[in-house]
């Protein structure tokens, strides 16, 4: 939870903290500071358990999605690069990606008992399909590098993680009209470049 506000008359002087900068509260978590990795649990575990829950839609199974997200956080946080976007925006990626991983696994886990139970073959893609997925997916990534870091943020959370525009304009700290003319232009440009591949 957030730290409380201070009572009106307490006359103890303000914390310093209050006013660091998301990226430097992670780099020092980086650094191992634990005052700093807990303020920045209290500021942001209730986005993450939001988009956990959003996606697991189970409040246990989110709860650990949230302590498996701070614990990959706590081990990478050297690893945060400021030029691809702000620190929400990269712990919510993490927590997203956590949660879909975990759905997968939860379904794939249950795909398999289903299998055993009826002892029928699974219909497994040939090699000639897993290159074409792997070069099609190459091909997206590469196009949507070719964006700007804004487009590029905007047109992965919304179309390959899920999330709404709204929230798409919160994790991005930027107005919603302007979220969503980056997008526009965005896809058209991402757009034009996959067509370019594909005629190539």
């Amino acid at each position: 939870m957030r730290r409380a506000l201070r009572v009106v008359g307490d006359e103890s002087p303000p914390d310093p903290d209050d006013d660091l900068d998301p990226a430097a509260v992670l780099a020092a978590v980086a650094g191992g500071d634990l005052d700093a990795f807990g303020r920045l649990y209290d500021d942001l575990s209730p986005l993450v358990f939001g988009v956990a829950r959003r996606v697991v839609r189970d409040p246990s199974r989110a709860e650990e999605v949230t302590q498996e997200v701070f614990t990959e956080i706590w081990r990478q946080a050297a690893r945060f690069d400021p030029s691809r976007g702000t620190v929400r925006t990269w712990v919510l990626t993490i927590a997203h990606r956590r949660a879909v991983d975990t759905v997968r696994s939860t379904q794939a886990s249950r795909a398999r008992e289903e299998h055993v139970a009826r002892r029928e073959p699974v219909d497994v893609a040939g090699p000639e399909d897993a290159v074409v997925t792997a070069a099609e997916h190459e091909g997206v990534r590469r196009c949507l590098d070719s964006l700007t870091p804004l487009q590029s943020q905007a047109v992965r959370l919304a179309y390959y993680q899920g999330f709404t525009y709204p929230e798409v304009a919160e994790m991005l700290g930027r107005p919603l009209p302007t979220v969503k003319s980056r997008m526009r232009d965005g896809l058209i440009r991402l757009r034009d470049c996959l067509e370019v591949r594909d005629g190539a």
